[in-house]
């Protein structure tokens, strides 16, 4: 009898029963959508302190049509915005932009290299990441 009352209770955790532990994984669309929102954010705090850091970012924001700052880096960036910003901030709104176009394209969360799926953990540590950490790990290695 104990051993079928184990067997129904791991059945309906794999199941996933609505009861779930902090530790179990989401489910993948509702995790893709929370990485969504968390993405946007980012591309928002980015482009906040841009603006509140730099006089000529805020300058070129506050000239252009009134628009939500999640679409500012969306839009044809301009030769002067591109100077302003920094090489880091711009690194990072780009791995940003191309998360947002991969979860459009239903690619989110799988790795460029092998293409097997990059877990919870190392999308919620990075959103924007583009590899698995063992991919990751052997092209920094390739790189020193």
């Amino acid at each position: 009898m104990a051993g079928e009352k184990k067997k129904t209770t791991s059945e309906s955790a794999a199941k996933g029963s609505p009861r779930r532990s902090a530790s179990k994984p989401k489910d993948w669309q509702s995790f893709v959508e929370e990485m969504e929102q968390s993405l946007l954010e980012l591309k928002s705090g980015i482009i906040e302190t841009l603006i509140a850091g730099n006089k000529d970012f805020k300058e070129i924001v506050e000239g252009m049509d009134p628009k939500d700052f999640a679409d500012i880096a969306s839009d044809d960036i301009d030769r002067k915005m591109i100077e302003v910003i920094g090489s880091q901030e711009l690194r990072q709104l780009k791995l940003i932009e191309s998360a947002l176009t991969r979860i459009s394209q239903g690619k989110y969360g799988y790795c460029i290299k092998c293409e097997k799926r990059i877990p919870q953990d190392r999308l919620e540590a990075i959103p924007y990441a583009l590899m698995c950490v063992g991919c990751k790990s052997e092209e920094e290695r390739r790189n020193r």
